[in-house]
């Protein structure tokens, strides 16, 4: 048996990241981004521990796009150093602290700041979150359809939310036949979601709040503070302040947006430690997978070598 294998898990995530950081410095030797003020926004919150895994994301979905302007939510603990290194490789990009985020009656941390300073965004702009943990692999016609258009998008949780958005009640009786369920948060919410009065009208998928695409002129903090009242009666207090919950209304808005993109999973997925298809175009490396198998480092080595190569 490996030594690292019974290690606590913080502790082997601390070791894999710190190996990641140390596989990936050569982010810092290529070409800056130029940014461009045409109504894109390339949106991440990160922090310092992730610095170099973002360079990665954003350079990496930048190759692709080639457009937006670059914000940043500091989780508070980016130092002078990043600020800088951020100025030079993002092209001095908005930087925006997370105690400058007024929450209203939503929760504190659990990203969502990083929600509501998207659903806050100005209605020219097409706000596009990424998160630090993503490796874009190659074009992405999709994603820049969605954009050029007007529709939001999103990467799904898995293959079966590729039906789409549906109905609240119809969704909780596919995914969840056995009714109710106790647990992660996303569960609890997600299994209940059939006991919300349905002349709203209102609608869900299964997505992954690190990749999402908003588009502009959207419905803002009303629908989101709607569905909010909402999950205290479904998961209680302490369940709307747990972590997961924002990916719950992130999913939430993006379903009820008009005609929203479901991003083909095949091309675009979260790893979970297997291999995937040669027409994989983005890869979420999400959880307690990021770093099997190497894959992390991998893609992300092979990224800055298309980044050095022009």
């Amino acid at each position: 048996m490996k030594i690292g294998s019974i290690l606590p898990y913080r502790w082997r995530t601390r070791r894999d990241s710190a190996r990641h950081n140390e596989a990936i410095t050569g982010i810092l030797e290529t070409a800056p981004i130029v940014p461009k003020q045409d109504g894109l926004v390339l949106f991440s919150m990160i922090g310092t521990a992730v610095l170099l895994p973002y360079l990665v994301a954003l350079k990496s979905l930048w190759q692709q796009l080639g457009r937006g302007r670059v914000a940043i939510l500091d989780d508070g603990t980016l130092t002078a150093q990043d600020r800088a290194i951020l100025a030079h490789h993002c092209g001095d990009p908005e930087l925006l602290r997370i105690d400058m985020i007024q929450r209203g009656p939503f929760p504190k941390g659990g990203c969502w700041e990083r929600f509501l300073t998207i659903l806050d965004r100005p209605a020219g702009e097409y706000w596009l979150q990424l998160d630090s943990d993503t490796v874009t692999l190659g074009p992405v016609p999709e994603v820049e359809r969605a954009i050029a258009t007007n529709r939001s998008f999103t990467l799904l949780g898995d293959a079966e939310a590729e039906v789409g958005p549906l109905p609240l009640y119809e969704f909780a009786r596919r995914s969840y036949p056995d009714g109710p369920e106790e647990g992660h948060v996303q569960a609890v919410i997600e299994s209940r979601l059939g006991r919300l009065p349905p002349e709203r009208g209102w609608r869900y998928l299964r997505g992954c709040a690190g990749f999402t695409g908003f588009a502009a002129g959207g419905s803002g903090r009303d629908l989101a503070a709607a569905f909010l009242a909402e999950l205290h009666e479904l998961a209680g207090d302490d369940g709307v302040a747990a972590w997961g919950s924002e990916q719950v209304a992130s999913n939430f808005q993006i379903a009820n947006e008009p005609a929203p993109v479901i991003l083909p999973y095949g091309r675009f997925l979260n790893y979970w430690g297997e291999e995937w298809g040669a027409d994989a175009a983005f890869v979420h490396f999400v959880g307690t997978h990021r770093y099997t198998n190497d894959a992390y480092a991998r893609e992300s080595q092979r990224a800055i070598d298309r980044l050095r190569a022009g």
